[in-house]
């Protein structure tokens, strides 16, 4: 795939990295993304800063006569929709999707709606509201959903609040766990296969798919741990046979369109052992830019330096509704 990397960094006028921010992944965002984006941009000739909407508020980027800002904040408040809105009345453009995309793919129940209403696999599930944890409510799920299954909140990203179940004793525990950090808990059908990831750039039918990533994580555990702070998870880039790796390209761009997201985003995935059929888990409109992230990884086997892929993505900043 090719992108056009011919961009002047003197273009992008002054321009503000957003990282920290209040939610559960503000660790992840403060000392890896966040720092991260901003070096690579600097590194590029970028007027580049650091903000961190946690300790200034955000109006301080029309006082600093901000022109463009990179979002690499993680979870609540940083891709939502709630930012990218407040960005909106300020009229900065912003990277990644804009605010009704933002809100939809941080919601995993409505992204499976919409996903099903357009005929996209994905996994089983059953939400349960705060009023239905009693324990004869959530006793019953594993009847509807089979054992194992998967209980998380759905507002949240890095398997915060995530648990596999393995049997009945274990629900209300993993049910309590994820209500710590959300309203309305998910519960859903355990595929047994292979976690795959797929990164995309760009809009609409212009959207492109970068190589597949195959994640083998330790014990298949692919946790906050494994996914931010270990070595031990397998990253195998671009190795599925080509019929496969196609399948799962023009997957992930088909539930990238049905969200309406733009900019960039990465589709996660499941490849079910018993019969190679893929379902959709998620989508993540701002994903990790860290050392251990694929994005970055995927990018780099198209030949794509994570410095360049920041100062793309920069490039592709607006504001809903302009082109």
């Amino acid at each position: 795939m090719k992108l056009d990397l011919n961009i002047d960094p003197k273009a992008m006028g002054r321009v503000a990295v957003l990282m920290g921010g209040t939610s559960a992944e503000r660790e992840v965002s403060a000392t890896m993304s966040g720092p991260g984006v901003l070096a690579a941009l600097q590194s590029q000739g970028v007027d580049a800063q650091a903000f961190d909407p946690a300790s200034t508020d955000l109006i301080e980027l029309k006082q600093r006569a901000i022109q463009r800002v990179f979002i690499a904040l993680h979870g609540r408040g940083g891709e939502d929709g709630t930012v990218q809105g407040a960005l909106e009345l300020m009229g900065i453009p912003y990277t990644g999707s804009g605010v009704m995309a933002s809100a939809i793919a941080m919601d995993k129940i409505m992204t499976k709606r919409l996903w099903l209403s357009d005929g996209l696999p994905t996994p089983r599930w059953v939400s349960l509201k705060r009023e239905q944890l009693q324990r004869e409510v959530v006793r019953c799920v594993p009847d509807d959903l089979g054992l194992p299954l998967f209980v998380k909140p759905p507002h949240e990203g890095s398997s915060i609040g995530a648990t596999k179940v393995m049997g009945y004793s274990d629900m209300q525990e993993a049910v309590e766990l994820a209500a710590r950090y959300d309203a309305e808990v998910l519960c859903e059908e355990f595929i047994d296969g292979t976690e795959l990831t797929c990164p995309l750039l760009g809009d609409g039918d212009d959207a492109l798919a970068l190589p597949v990533i195959e994640i083998r994580a330790q014990a298949g555990n692919y946790d906050y741990q494994n996914k931010y702070f270990t070595n031990t998870t397998q990253y195998l880039v671009g190795q599925l046979p080509p019929a496969q790796q196609a399948e799962v390209q023009q997957l992930a761009l088909a539930a990238y369109r049905s969200l309406g997201c733009r900019g960039w985003g990465r589709a996660d995935l499941m490849r079910r052992n018993s019969d190679g059929k893929f379902f959709l888990l998620e989508m993540n409109t701002s994903p990790g830019m860290t050392s251990h992230s694929l994005v970055p990884k995927a990018a780099q086997a198209a030949g794509i330096s994570y410095e360049r892929l920041c100062l793309w993505l920069l490039a592709q900043a607006r504001l809903d509704g302009q082109r």
